[in-house]
């Protein structure tokens, strides 16, 4: 039978792969919840995206089912949300299943909402359609839940009192009588090693994240540390080496899946997510540098290529996920049998290849063979390795491949312009420069309106409200980008976007940035979100961009708005300091303000200054250029331009230092500074 439902009339990938389910499915909308309140249906809620294997699961036993959805329209409004375009919803709930079960959530979320306020009452995530693995089947679900509902109304009550109540503590915060101390960090990196495993690499225990914000403390950790704290430097170079060795890295297309479902990185989740590369890709970079390591900087720029090649859309803008199935089997694409591999290649290739990517070993997926690097040392193959795996990445392209999620979502791609702007400083690569700086006009053109950002582009329409981590990512970006490039009007956007932070997000009494806008509807509670999850936080990364341009522009506002956002999470840190890694960096900016340095001069000369910066790895420092006719400068960047030649004005905090004015003065201050930090 056929069926088209309304999601038909949807833009995102992940609801019309649910258009023709048999299900009465709404998207989140005004209609579905005026119709559940005037039909006193409970509400339920299904959260998911495009790229997650158990959400086609789900789909394909339960949502396609006829049996099922007869069941689900005849008691429920069922309303469909992909949790990429609406993190507002899916966080909310997903926190609410935690308090319901006791335990994390995950997709595909399934959540039982009451008509009239949108309260959860009953959680959980896959339901299998008959009873398996311990799980209830879900009829069973739906119909022991409709008759709990239609006949306890009194528990349902007590319940969703419960939940609003413990949501409201979560979100309550205060500043007040805070005293900030650098506690937090040595706490959090002693938390680490603790969580560390020291047998395969990364932090704890299958399934294996990479949880980038931790590699990315650890970075920073060795380099406040002077160098000093060895097992540090090592935990982060095991980590990034057992990774790219592994499964988890695609060692034959670039790039990273989103986790590994066994301890060792073997196998892993098939999924690729734009934010797990933005954020991965400048921390191999950067250390792939510092250590001069060959692997880790091949993992980088595979990744990045991977990037520009897959997830690029036409416009400039960059894709949200990689699906993890392909012909409605997980990691097809991905995984070989042995004659597939001896028929792409001549007998001296298979031979490199196959010690190489341990295929003369037993299989490691499903009775096939998931490419890893089984042996350490390349060398001794590299006059075949390069021509086989090209031969066998052109092999895998005739393949049916994943689908991909053309949205295109402005955090993830502020991320992501980050990645490239950082990339660019590092591999001297202009055209990593360039697609950001077409990202960031893809963002501006589309994204960007009557001085409000948008969340989401989908077949060329922009929509829905931007959240916390959009503005604050993209702040982020700018201002990494315009190390690499100056321009006034990116300068005056940077300042727009810490503003409407300020005005939409900021907590004035109580300190702290909520994770929607003011203006912005939202079910039961506006949430304050200060840990890091699968991305940085939005409140941590907002931190750092705000006492960046608070002591650049000598705005009081930016400063007190950090200090108090801080201030506000204290509680929270110091409980678990090792989940705030994005706000442990801003605390630690706030005790030790970055260095900016200004380069007003030549604009012929000023690009050696530039390189010359960029040769060293100085996270508290940053190095902006300015061309002579620049308009619109604040008081603080009104640097006299030089009659002749460069000059460097250097100031941290509220202080400014003595002005360099020779190239090779400026190049003994960076190596001082570099060596007193162990490089």
């Amino acid at each position: 039978m056929s069926h088209r439902n309304r999601l038909a009339q949807e833009t995102s990938p992940y609801l019309l792969q649910h258009a023709d389910n048999p299900v009465d499915w709404y998207p989140w909308n005004s209609e579905a919840l005026e119709k559940a309140r005037k039909e006193n249906k409970p509400i339920l809620l299904s959260i998911g995206y495009a790229a997650c294997h158990w959400c086609h699961v789900m789909a394909e036993e339960s949502f396609a089912d006829e049996e099922t959805a007869m069941l689900m329209n005849q008691w429920f409004i069922n309303i469909k949300v992909d949790r990429e375009e609406r993190p507002d919803l899916d966080k909310i709930y997903q926190t609410a299943h935690q308090l319901l079960t006791g335990r994390g959530g995950g997709w595909p979320l399934t959540v039982f909402l009451t008509p009239d306020k949108q309260l959860p009452f009953y959680a959980g995530t896959y339901f299998p359609v008959e009873e398996s693995f311990g799980r209830p089947g879900f009829k069973t679900v739906l119909t022991e839940v409709a008759h709990f509902y239609y006949q306890r109304r009194d528990a349902i009550d007590k319940i969703t009192q419960a939940i609003t109540h413990a949501l409201a503590k979560i979100t309550e915060t205060t500043a007040q009588g805070v005293a900030l101390t650098e506690a937090p960090l040595p706490l959090a990196r002693e938390s680490l090693e603790k969580s560390f495993d020291f047998i395969h690499g990364g932090f704890g225990h299958a399934p294996k994240f990479p949880l980038p914000t931790h590699l990315e403390f650890l970075l920073h950790w060795d380099y406040f540390s002077a160098g000093q704290d060895v097992d540090a430097r090592q935990m982060l170079d095991y980590a990034l080496t057992r990774m790219a060795q592994g499964g988890f890295t695609d060692q034959l297309g670039g790039g990273f899946f989103r986790y590994c479902i066994d301890a060792n990185w073997m196998i892993p989740h098939f999924e690729k997510m734009l934010y797990d590369q933005a954020q991965l890709i400048p921390i191999y970079a950067i250390f792939s540098r510092i250590k001069n390591d060959s692997l880790l900087k091949d993992t980088a720029l595979a990744a990045l290529n991977w990037v520009m090649r897959d997830l690029r859309s036409p416009e400039g803008g960059f894709y949200a996920t990689l699906n993890a199935d392909s012909e409605g089997i997980e990691g097809k694409y991905y995984y070989w049998d042995r004659d597939e591999v001896r028929q792409v290649l001549t007998p001296l290739e298979y031979s490199a290849v196959a010690g190489y990517f341990g295929l003369n070993q037993p299989p490691n997926f499903e009775g096939h063979w998931h490419l890893w690097i089984a042996e350490k040392d390349a060398s001794i193959h590299s006059e075949w390795l390069e021509t086989a795996k090209a031969k066998l990445l052109a092999a895998r392209t005739q393949r049916v491949a994943p689908s991909c999620d053309k949205k295109v979502l402005t955090g993830w791609n502020a991320l992501m312009i980050k990645a490239l702007v950082k990339s660019s400083q590092i591999f001297s690569r202009a055209d990593f420069t360039e697609a950001a700086q077409t990202a960031l006009n893809f963002i501006s053109d589309h994204l960007w309106k009557d001085q409000r950002l948008l969340a989401v582009w989908t077949d060329g329409r922009a929509q829905l409200p931007a959240y916390l981590d959009d503005y604050a990512f993209l702040l982020d970006a700018l201002l990494a980008f315009l190390q690499v490039r100056w321009r006034d009007d990116y300068f005056q956007w940077a300042i727009a976007l810490a503003d409407q932070l300020l005005a939409y997000f900021y907590d004035q009494e109580n300190g702290g940035f909520f994770y929607t806008a003011v203006d912005q509807a939202t079910p039961i509670q506006r949430l304050k979100i200060f840990a890091d999850e699968a991305t940085p936080s939005g409140n941590g990364i907002a931190v750092v961009g705000l006492l960046q341009l608070g002591y650049w522009l000598a705005e009081s506002r930016y400063l007190t708005a950090a200090e108090k956002t801080l201030q506000a999470a204290w509680a929270q840190i110091n409980v678990r300091p090792d989940n705030h890694d994005s706000l442990l960096a801003g605390l630690r900016s706030y005790f030790h303000p970055p260095v900016i340095i200004i380069l007003r001069g030549d604009a012929a000369l000023i690009p050696e200054w530039q390189r010359e910066f960029t040769n060293y790895y100085l996270p508290d420092h940053c190095c902006y250029a300015l061309p002579g006719d620049s308009q619109h400068l604040p008081p603080a960047l009104q640097k006299p331009v030089p009659s002749q030649g460069v000059e460097a004005y250097l100031c941290q905090g509220r202080e400014c230092h003595q002005v360099i004015q020779s190239l090779s003065d400026f190049s003994n201050y960076l190596h001082i500074k570099s060596i007193s930090r162990g490089r």
